[in-house]
């Protein structure tokens, strides 16, 4: 501890801001040459590259390569919970799709539709479908295309139509325990994957309250006709499944489950086997095989993924679930983030670099603008929301810790200012996947993206009038 804390002393800001200075740059680079695809793998093996130079930086200084891997060690140790409930995330996410839960979901948020209010029924409708699938990406290559389709019909502006689609979307992505980034916003500043869910309702709710006003206002001005071209998504979702209230008994029970506190490892873990139960008893439509066939189905949909095709190429798109296998890509990151972050923090750099932010200001109101303004200058230059999650995450988890606040101020305030504006950025991964899948320019939905720029507005309000803000258990303690 007390050598800890000299080295912590010992080095430069200038040492300490090196390696995030060169992983910003390679981050950069990576997006310029791979594009979206950088992501899936390049992304993390520059993290092991920015590892390296903060422990040549850790070695300069005279700390033992030793003790950095050890505390690499610490920090993967950390994140077991968080790996576990991942894998079983990929496993609910296929175990409800083929049991009819998702698509059921799907089938009666469509049926929200008003031709009134088009528009709040968008934001709800993608916000239910976000939920259940757990992706603001699938949402909007999905239902949102249907959405901006039927919007059009109806002669209303498509920004409009996409500002509503990406509003609901990333609700139900921050909100929902199948998204990858709220896993990973929990996992980084160590809050249980519930608890930072149930704590981001308070400054969540009303974002999206704000967000459902404006549109609803928004709708007054807007003469609607009749909408049609969503009941052939409901006739093909009749033709490919079993849809019947009753599905909804698993969400509920896993629902139960949560509110009880029950291990999020033993919910999802039931919520996957009450999923495969239902396939087996209801979805005899496209299931109709030997015990034995549809249990080498059901074991390879949550294991290594699955594709359910109907006579809709949108559904199509939607109906796909990756399974354990399709969250190895977070796993992965996690794991080099946890290199990064643990050669960072062993040569005393996350703890240099975080004072001297909180010496610009030494109230919790300049942590939490701190904190978001990192977030939102690595979207800004790492191009990445998951970057945006994982390099502030580790950078103030211990300032908010000796500030004697709950790790789930962190987490919340990452998804609040990281996950959210990455959508805002036209050269972020995420601004340039959803104007390149709705066929709408960032600029032509910026205005309308209620949700995403409210939300970190939200989240500093709610710190300069210290709302719901959360100390440790243990605080007395120390």
């Amino acid at each position: 501890m007390n050598s800890n804390n000299q080295r912590e002393g010992h080095i430069t800001l200038f040492a300490a801001s090196l390696p995030i200075a060169c992983l910003i740059l390679l981050l950069a680079l990576n997006v310029f040459v791979f594009g979206d695809e950088a992501i899936s793998g390049s992304n993390q093996f520059v993290l092991l590259i920015g590892g390296a130079i903060a422990s040549t930086v850790g070695m300069f200084y005279k700390i033992p390569f030793k003790f950095m891997i050890n505390q690499v060690g610490e920090n993967l140790k950390s994140v077991t919970g968080a790996i576990l409930i991942l894998l079983l995330v990929g496993s609910l996410s296929a175990s409800w799709l083929i049991s009819g839960i998702v698509p059921a979901m799907i089938y009666y948020g469509i049926q929200l539709i008003n031709p009134t209010f088009f528009l709040p029924s968008a934001v709800i409708l993608s916000a239910i479908i976000s939920i259940a699938t757990g992706s603001s990406w699938t949402t909007s290559a999905t239902i949102g295309v249907a959405l901006i389709a039927i919007g059009k019909a109806l002669g209303i502006p498509a920004g409009i139509v996409a500002g509503a689609v990406i509003s609901g979307a990333y609700f139900g992505d921050k909100l929902s325990p199948l998204s990858d980034t709220t896993n990973l916003a929990a996992a980084m500043a160590g809050s249980s994957l519930f608890t930072h869910i149930r704590y981001m309702l308070y400054t969540t709710i009303p974002s999206i309250s704000i967000t459902l006003i404006v549109f609803i206002l928004i709708s007054f001005n807007i003469d609607s006709g009749e909408i049609s071209s969503s009941q052939n998504l409901l006739l093909s979702i009749q033709e490919s499944f079993y849809i019947s209230p009753w599905l909804f008994v698993v969400p509920l029970v896993v629902i139960v489950l949560i509110i009880k506190k029950v291990s999020p490892i033993i919910s999802l873990f039931v919520g996957t086997i009450l999923g495969l139960v239902l396939a087996y008893y209801f979805q005899t439509i496209i299931f109709s095989g030997s015990f034995f066939e549809n249990y080498r189905y059901y074991l390879n949909a949550i294991s290594s993924g699955v594709s359910v095709q109907t006579s809709n190429q949108a559904l199509n798109e939607l109906f796909i679930a990756g399974g354990m296998e399709g969250m190895l890509g977070t796993i992965w990151l996690i794991i080099c983030a946890m290199v990064f972050g643990g050669i960072m923090e062993s040569i005393g750099a996350l703890s240099r670099i975080s004072k001297a932010l909180l010496a610009l200001g030494d109230s919790i109101f300049s942590l939490f603008a701190s904190t978001l303004a990192s977030c939102l200058a690595i979207n800004l230059t790492a191009s990445d929301q998951y970057l945006s999650i994982v390099v502030p995450g580790k950078m103030f988890s211990k300032a908010f810790e000796e500030k004697n606040l709950a790790p789930e101020n962190l987490s919340r305030t990452l998804e609040d200012s990281g996950t959210v504006t990455s959508v805002l950025i036209p050269w972020n991964t995420c601004g340039a996947y959803q104007s390149g899948v709705l066929g709408v320019g960032v600029g032509e939905y910026f205005m309308y993206a209620v949700f995403n720029y409210v939300s970190p507005f939200m989240t500093l309000i709610f710190a300069a009038f210290k709302i719901k803000i959360k100390e440790r258990l243990n605080s007395i303690a120390t």
